[in-house]
């Protein structure tokens, strides 16, 4: 999911279902790149190892073909969340962790 921010609940809890919470940088916005919802995106250079507040490349394919690749910001924040996520969300992890 990609946003211009997240309240700290909201991204607490995308973390614990093992959603990747983004930001947009460096002025970038859902209106200033042309979003309507019709588009596709897909991390690149992203090999699946996550560090906290990495910033992670999206290519966008636009409706009409186009693409655009930006930088985002990984809202997950602490080396606990990179774990979380990892495990698919906090219950995977703690589910494991209990079996283990």
């Amino acid at each position: 999911m990609i946003a211009e921010s997240f309240e700290r609940i909201h991204r607490s809890n995308l973390v614990g279902m093992g959603v990747l919470p983004l930001t947009f940088k460096d002025g970038d916005n859902a209106q200033a790149l042309g979003l309507t919802g019709e588009e596709t995106f897909d991390l690149t250079g992203f090999d699946g190892d996550i560090s906290p507040r990495q910033d992670v490349a999206v290519a966008i394919t636009y409706k009409d073909g186009r693409r655009k690749t930006i930088k985002v910001l990984c809202r997950i924040d602490t080396a606990n969340e990179v774990e979380y996520y990892r495990h698919g969300g906090i219950l995977h992890y703690v589910l494991r962790q209990l079996v283990a």
